[in-house]
């Protein structure tokens, strides 16, 4: 399931570098509100970790969220549209971060299954809140200045 999500993520990523983005930017923001139903993990009676783990988790998908937004970032092309830009280091940083969440659940495989999902849960949000809302903040800046002044 998760090679399958990962796959998604990449084609996408990689499709983006040829289509325009369109809009102001707020598709960027889309795939936050689909981690809204993994929110209900933290909650669930079974789910019985300390609060400093689930800090250690955000804080680790902190961590795994600055090679991501290093790598992404956006350009306007000749057609004054505004692209993903062509960047083949965002692919590599994209398959270490999967790589290393393997290799974390391997190593926490022992542990109580809902409790690992929740954990993990919390690192993908550590990851994908702070990537994404800095790549929408690059790409309104994009936005902003390369549109034309208006003066009324």
């Amino acid at each position: 399931m998760i090679a399958a999500i990962a796959a998604l993520v990449l084609w996408r990523r990689t499709r983006s570098m040829y289509r325009p983005i369109r809009g102001n930017g707020l598709r960027i923001l889309i795939p936050l509100l689909f981690m809204l139903p993994a929110v209900t993990l933290f909650f669930n009676p079974d789910v019985n970790e300390p609060a400093w783990a689930f800090a250690a988790a955000f804080g680790t998908g902190i961590l795994f969220s600055i090679p991501l937004i290093w790598t992404t970032n956006y350009e306007v092309r000749a057609d004054n549209q505004i692209y993903a830009q062509k960047n083949w280091g965002f692919i590599i940083a994209f398959l270490g971060v999967l790589i290393v969440r393997f290799v974390l659940r391997q190593e926490f495989s022992d542990m109580n299954p809902q409790n690992l999902m929740a954990l993990f849960m919390m690192v993908a949000m550590g990851y994908l809140i702070p990537w994404r809302v800095v790549s929408f903040i690059k790409f309104r800046r994009l936005l902003r200045s390369s549109s034309p002044i208006r003066v009324n």
